[in-house]
């Protein structure tokens, strides 16, 4: 976690000699709005929160958005194909986090409990600030937010100062050679002194993924591609592959769109209309792809359809009232449109489902101060519809008919409602209180229509959910140079449609099918944070959580009609369904280094280690899956004149087998016989300002061509990247 003048020193690389020295960072401090959805100093706050500013996204030039948050050192994500990246927080995943991209939750009725690529939806060319909040925040965000909350904030359109219009154009195109990946966005700004247009469009084209070489000689030949499955003459076949370390299956191709028109017509009202909008192509599922059954493989397709997000929102701010000081207003629409496509090897079905989600949301927050207090306070609302259907086509003949569908067939919707109020109280010079309460209610109602594919033992499913839930910390402040917090809290998620109603084979001989009998889980959190400066040189923070989750959904064995197994997609598969289980612990700590030894000089290193229990019995206790191995960073920086260098190391430790919640979500299939074995890579970055409107970017990752996998994942990591970007201006 950066300081704001720290971050100014970060972004003085596009700055000839603006230099900032290591005194003046000990006089302001970050403002961060994610805690609270209003403006506050971070400090201040009993939440752990990392921010990774749009000079940082530009500078590490990751592909994806999801390796923007990878590369901070701080988040974990995995993948199950190239075209994927999940985060994980504080060892949760998937649908026990929350994505909110400017101010609308991202989270919708079919997020799942496994692995998620929504993140990548969101155009990393086009992002301003990224908040992340570590640990639950249902108070200020609901249902959810149980590992964190992942708080996207967009770019905005800058406004003339004078009369005359300002037109401001800049574009970027990177090459990196482990993808063949070619990225080009092009941003045009018109800003008048009361109203503002940004417009941005971004394409990203990746080839196959070429893994690392350099292998550990216990497991030479661990994530070799061998082979890959072409049609020839209608026949499937298997072609050795040329090249084992090239990753056939990976590549796929992105386009996103972005508008935003901001009008100030006084200074107590600002109108904010924003439109999104991302496809792919086809993703292929690069994990299903490489799985062999009796020396063929089992899959000759297995892909995501075009994944397409549309959102829409209109965000009104109005300031100074009798009632508050700030009120914000936002609306939201967003239509999201999924698919899975598969057909087994040497058959002629291919197997498609489909999903359409259609999201409505209106939230209105309020901030009010009268003396030592700031008391804020809101309402949300949230609706989703899902439909869902699937259809078998025959590849010879065109013909298409029913196939069993992913979700309900008969629709499926889920509303939220909540309430909600906090207070920050200055209690005395050093000490600081926050608190606060929200009231949920969930409602989900589900139909299944068809008895053809599944003969469930009911045919619909209803619930209702409503939680209070709350948190409470004290900060407590001795100097400018340190700070101690406390933080309890409580986080709330009820079960969705994906939890409740999802027919799905999570692996191979493994079928999720559908528990009516859920109910909510709850997260009890207690964490304590410590921030020091040493001799104005040296920056240390740290926290050290424990969560505990009751009534935890994870998968186990399951039965249907008193049988424990079912023929599926042609195999016979043990069932397996989502539970809540008795009860689940989590608990870790994250540490973060910052030294500054000389003018332009930083050295910064990471640290996070998890880990999770599952404990269904007084004595019988087992892993819970999605907890990480121990993770971080290490990097040194110097910045001069027009420079900007960076040598960093990425690393993770061991995870062994008998720690992985065997037959769940931790893909053991994608692992070696002990687990996953630790790595760490070195990289160099540099940038250089050519002249005020024109940037040079070069890159040289994983230098030494390690072969790593990230745990969970399916898919090998890239070998060395040469990276090369042009980025201007004018």
């Amino acid at each position: 976690m950066f300081n704001s003048i720290f971050l100014l020193f970060l972004g003085s690389c596009t700055n000839v000699e603006a230099q900032v020295s290591r005194n003046d960072t000990l006089q302001l401090d970050e403002v961060v709005v994610s805690a609270s959805r209003f403006g506050e100093i971070k400090r201040l706050l009993p939440f752990q929160i990392e921010q990774i500013m749009s000079q940082e996204i530009s500078f590490r030039n990751a592909q994806t958005s999801a390796d923007v948050l990878a590369q901070s050192g701080q988040i974990f994500v995995q993948k199950s194909q190239a075209g994927g990246g999940s985060p994980i927080l504080r060892g949760l995943e998937a649908n026990r986090i929350l994505l909110v991209v400017d101010g609308v939750r991202m989270n919708n009725a079919i997020f799942r409990g496994g692995h998620l690529q929504n993140v990548l939806r969101i155009d990393q060319q086009m992002i301003e600030q990224v908040e992340v909040v570590f640990g639950p925040n249902s108070v200020v965000y609901g249902s959810d937010a149980l590992g964190g909350v992942i708080h996207f904030r967009s770019k905005m359109p800058t406004l003339s100062l004078t009369n005359k219009p300002l037109l401001q154009t800049s574009a970027m195109a990177r090459y990196s050679s482990a993808a063949n990946e070619k990225t080009t966005n092009v941003t045009f700004n018109y800003g008048r002194q009361k109203w503002g247009s940004l417009t941005s469009v971004s394409f990203s084209d990746f080839g196959d993924v070429r893994q690392g070489e350099n292998r550990r000689k216990e497991y030479p030949d661990f994530g070799k591609r061998y082979f890959y499955t072409v049609q020839q003459q209608g026949q499937d076949v298997m072609r050795p592959n040329p090249d084992p370390n090239r990753q056939i299956g990976t590549a796929y191709a992105q386009l996103d769109l972005f508008q935003k028109v901001l009008f100030r017509p006084t200074a107590k009202s600002t109108h904010v209309l924003n439109l999104h909008y991302s496809t792919t192509t086809n993703v292929p599922r690069y994990d299903r792809l490489t799985v062999v059954s009796n020396g063929l493989p089992r899959f000759a397709e297995w892909y995501y359809g075009p994944e397409k997000r549309l959102m829409a929102s209109y965000q009104s701010f109005y300031f100074g009232s009798k009632y508050y000081d700030e009120l914000q207003v936002t609306a939201a629409f967003q239509r999201i449109e999924e698919s899975r496509n598969s057909r087994t090897f040497g058959r002629d079905l291919l197997k498609s489902q489909v999903e359409s989600v259609l999201a409505y949301s209106l939230n209105m927050d309020a901030q009010k101060k009268s003396g030592r207090n700031t008391f804020r306070y809101g309402l949300e609302w949230v609706y989703n519809s899902v439909h869902s259907e699937a259809t078998n086509t025959d590849r010879s003949s065109g013909s298409q008919t029913a196939a069993d569908t992913r979700y309900p067939d008969g629709g499926s919707s889920m509303n939220w409602l909540a309430l909600y109020g906090t207070n920050h109280l200055q209690l005395a010079e050093k000490w600081f209180l926050q608190g606060g309460l929200r009231l949920n209610q969930v409602n989900l109602r589900a139909a299944f229509v068809s008895r053809e594919f599944f003969p469930f033992p009911f045919d619909h499913a209803a619930q209702a959910s409503t939680a209070l839930t709350g948190n409470l910390g004290v900060v407590l402040i001795p100097g400018v140079k340190s700070k101690v917090s406390l933080l309890g809290s409580t986080g709330f998620r009820a079960p969705n449609v994906d939890d409740l109603g999802k027919v799905f084979d999570s692996q191979p001989g493994l079928v999720i099918v559908p528990n009516p009998m859920l109910k909510p889980e709850y997260a009890y959190n207690l964490e304590v944070s410590v921030e020091k400066w040493l001799a104005n040189m040296l920056k240390f923070n740290g926290t050290v959580f424990h969560s505990w989750l009751q009534n935890a959904l994870v998968t186990s064995p399951f039965q249907l009609n008193g049988k424990d197994s079912l023929l599926y997609n042609g195999q016979m598969s043990r069932i397996i369904a989502n539970q809540n289980e008795l009860r689940a612990a989590v608990r870790g700590m994250s540490l973060e280094l910052n030294l500054y030894p000389a003018k332009g000089w930083r050295v910064m290193a990471t640290y996070n280690v998890t880990k999770g229990t599952i404990q269904q019995s007084d004595k019988n206790r087992s892993p819970l899956d999605h907890i990480p191995p121990q993770y971080g960073k290490g990097s040194v920086e110097w910045t001069y004149k027009k420079w900007r260098m960076e040598a960093l190391s990425m690393f993770n430790g061991w995870k062994r087998i008998e720690e992985y919640r065997l037959n769940a979500e931790d893909n053991e299939s994608g692992a070696t016989p002990d687990g996953m074995p630790s790595w760490w890579t070195l990289n160099l970055r540099a940038a250089c300002r050519l002249s005020p409107t024109l940037t040079i970017q070069f890159a040289a990752e994983n230098l030494l061509d390690t072969n790593y996998r990230m745990f969970a994942s399916g898919v090998s990591a890239p070998g060395r990247n040469v990276l090369i970007a042009l980025r201007a201006s004018i």
